[in-house]
């Protein structure tokens, strides 16, 4: 099993999904938005 992992994906943990999607905000309102939304779960299930 362990040679076959190099070839799945990395999933990513909740905090670095959290980071990636703060990082793609394309302003100061968007950000905020965004992290209204992690603040209220939008991660809860990862």
């Amino acid at each position: 099993m362990q040679r076959f992992r190099h070839f799945l994906p990395h999933r990513l943990t909740r905090r670095e999904a959290e980071l990636a999607y703060l990082n793609d905000a394309v302003s100061p309102y968007d950000l905020e938005r965004r992290e209204r939304e992690v603040a209220a779960g939008k991660f809860a299930g990862y």
